[in-house]
Parts: C-alpha cells; structure tokens; sequence
C-alpha cells in the first residue's frame, strides 16, 4: 500500500500535469476530453464494435445514464475568492487509510474485450499512483495476476455474492491473502439490467467464460466439478471473438467447452436474488476489514447500511447499466445526506459515503464532494484509456482528472477536500 509520504507527494502533484504539457509540448497519451476519449476508443474497436457497446452501452433507453450526467450540470459551483490555496493538497483519508486523493478506480469487469492486459492493465496504471483499485468478481483476470500487477497499493475487491457460502469463503480468503484490504458488496446486481445494445448483437462474454477468472482459478468452485483451478495468469486470446470461441465448442475443444460451461456455472452461482438484510452478519462475520455496499439509492437502505453494520456506501446507478429511469446518483447522494441519521454517522468517523456513476470531470467531482461525499468511482473513462494505450492510457487519465479537480478546486477557493466538503453548501447551488 502506497505509504503517508508517497501518498502526500502524489497528492502535491496533480496540479503540475498541465504546466508538464504545455512546457514539453507534447500532448498527453490519451485525450483529457472524455468525449474525444470515447470517440477514439470507439475508433480503436471499429473491428469489434459490440466490445465497445458492451462497456458504452446502459438499461433500455439510457435514460438512467444520460440523467446522471444531466444532474452534475443542474448544479452550478460559487467559487470563493482571495484566499490562500498556495498549497493544494487532495489527500483523503477513507476507512483510516489516508490515499493521495478521493479518486477511486470503478469495479469492471471482463476488460479483456477491449485490451490484452484486462484488469492488470488498470490496475498496473492505477497502482503506478497509488489510486485504490476496486477488482470485480467479473474480472477476465484471476484474483492473484491483478494483485500482482497492481503491485503494493490499495485495492479493494468488489464482491458479487453468491448462493454458495463455501465457494464466497474461498473468494474472502484469496483476496485476504492477496492484499486486498476492503470489500465492496454490489447489492444492485442480482440480475442483470435490460441493455438492448448487448441484445440486439447476442453480445455476452460471459458464455464463454471471458469474465469469469475468479471462479475458473478457485480451488473450491473447480473441485464440485472434480476439476483443477486455471491457471492463475490463463486468460482467452485478445481480441475476443465469439464466433470464433462458438467454433471451438463446436469442433470439441476440451478446453473452450470447460471454460464456457464453467463460466457459466460461475455466473449462476453468483447472482443470487435471494439476500435480505439479515445475511450481511454472516458477511461481517467472516471479513475483518472494511465492508462497503455498492448500489445504494434510497435514503432509507442508506439507513438500514448503518443499522446492519455496513462501514460505508457506494451510491450508484451502476453506470446506468441496471435500471432505466432510476434516479441520477448525485440527486440520490443529495437526497442520502440529508438524513440525520447518515450525516451522524460519518461525522462519526464509523461510515463512509461514496459516490459513483456519471463522474467525468474535476467539478464533477468538487460537486460530489461539496454534496457529502467522501470520495468518487471512476469508471468508463479508464475503460476507454485502457482500449487506447493500456496501464500507460489509465495512468495518464487518472492523472488528468485529478488535475483538472485540484485546478478546479483551487478556482473555487479551497486548499483541501475535506475542507469542501464540511463547507460545500456555499460553493454549490442547484438551478
């Protein structure tokens, strides 16, 4: 884990990347626009445009999607002015770790339809910043290649949690050993949302078993098939083709016909509908470090997370992926924080509030944070890096949007994140 005193250096950095530019004169690897990001990472896939819809893509009409968007626009910044914001610092701590700002890389999953290195390329391009990695259990890549490739900073493991308990046992184990330090539950994810774009195309590469590393590579899943574990850095060839995999079910591969009928299994085993509120004690029972649920909306659920002893939430719609016309995640973040019961909670120190969905730029995130939030989740963008230049195209987006907040951060009048946000009622306004 990035140390204090890496993590503060870090932290002082930021704001140097555009004074880096414009002296060298070299533009940076990937586009600081987020739209010409998109675009040229839509470019890049032209030969596999459903792997480009797959991660673009959103429920039904992608109207969950476009209101998130529409909602940071609603609300307008007040900058302050002539004050001292000489020394910009973005150090944040979360659940008593203090990390070099309140950046935090989304859990996706499968990313080895858009580039060969998958979640060790984001997590090597994270790590190279010290930036908390979240690894989700769609990951194409096993639990101990992303450990390694994201070397010694944080990560977090993001659990979809299973009907099996023995097999969310071994997961808990691995990722214990592995050095992931917290563990975020997805609660919104019981099944999967209404994505038309991947429909229409018959686009799921989970069929194949691409999404599917963590229960290929575990030694308590294989063994209820009388099967040994994957090997811990075996992945499908890149660019994923699925015709090309259907082929090779079709003329016997052994090992095409295992890996898709074992995906599958995988994936059935864990998307579970049946969870209540009363399993999160067996949950807390057998993890000892921070638990987090991922995909709370309501007021109320972010109630019941501090009654049934959740450390914090991640508000999110899931990227607009599950429910079309749900409400936008900072609408619901505004609706959370003003619950006395929340604001009691993290004032105490014991419950951490996150935002994800719908950050695409530095006052996106100064307005989540104005807004109560301790921190945000990235997530297409670094897909979209990731396509285009790999660890390097990560690296280099986080980099940006981190300057970009600490510019506009200083704009309005503020030396620190958590000076924001205890003051973010008289930097922000809703139209």
């Amino acid at each position: 884990m990035a140390s204090d005193e890496g993590s503060t250096a870090l932290s002082r950095s930021w704001g140097s990347f555009a004074k880096t530019l414009y002296k060298s004169r070299q533009p940076p690897i990937v586009a600081v626009s987020v739209d010409k990001l998109e675009q040229a990472a839509r470019e890049k896939l032209k030969d596999s445009p459903d792997a480009f819809l797959y991660v673009f893509g959103s429920a039904g009409t992608g109207a969950t999607y476009a209101e998130n968007r529409a909602e940071f626009q609603r609300w307008k910044i007040i900058p302050r002015v002539l004050r001292d914001v000489s020394q910009c610092n973005l150090e944040t701590t979360l659940f008593g770790v203090k990390y070099p700002s309140p950046l935090i890389c989304s859990p996706i999953g499968a990313q080895t339809i858009v580039h060969a290195d998958g979640e060790c390329g984001s997590a090597a391009g994270a790590g190279a910043l010290g930036i908390p990695y979240v690894m989700s259990t769609a990951s194409s890549r096993s639990i101990e290649a992303v450990a390694k490739a994201n070397g010694s900073s944080p990560r977090w493991y993001m659990l979809y949690w299973g009907k099996e308990k023995d097999v969310t046992l071994s997961i808990l184990s691995r990722i214990k050993k592995s050095g992931f330090s917290a563990l975020v539950v997805t609660v919104d994810a019981m099944i999967l949302g209404w994505r038309p774009f991947d429909l229409d195309t018959a686009y799921f590469p989970l069929t194949h078993g691409l999404g599917t590393a963590v229960g290929l590579t575990d030694p308590v899943f294989m063994a209820k098939f009388g099967l040994e574990p994957f090997p811990e850095d075996e992945r499908l060839d890149f660019p994923y083709d699925a015709a090309k995999q259907d082929a090779l079910i079709q003329a016997g591969d052994k090992r095409a016909i295992d890996r898709s009928r074992l995906g599958q299994e995988f994936y059935r085993q864990v998307t579970d509908t049946g969870k209540t509120w009363e399993d999160l004690a067996w949950l807390k029972q057998h993890w000892d470090g921070p638990l987090i649920l991922k995909g709370i909306l309501s007021p109320k659920d972010a109630e019941l997370a501090i009654d049934y002893g959740a450390d914090g939430i991640v508000v999110s719609t899931h990227g607009g992926r599950q429910v079309d016309g749900e409400i936008s995640s900072l609408k619901a973040l505004h609706r959370i924080m003003q619950s006395p019961k929340v604001r009691a909670a993290q004032a105490s120190g014991k419950f951490t509030v996150i935002l994800d969905s719908g950050i695409r730029t530095g006052s996106d995130i100064l307005k989540a944070i104005a807004l109560g939030a301790q921190a945000v989740m990235y997530g297409r963008p670094i897909m979209y890096a990731l396509t285009l230049a790999g660890p390097a195209g990560v690296e280099s987006q986080i980099r940006s949007i981190l300057a970009d907040f600490a510019t506009t951060l200083s704009l309005s009048g503020f030396s620190n994140v958590e000076e924001l946000r205890l003051n973010g009622a008289e930097v922000v306004e809703r139209d």
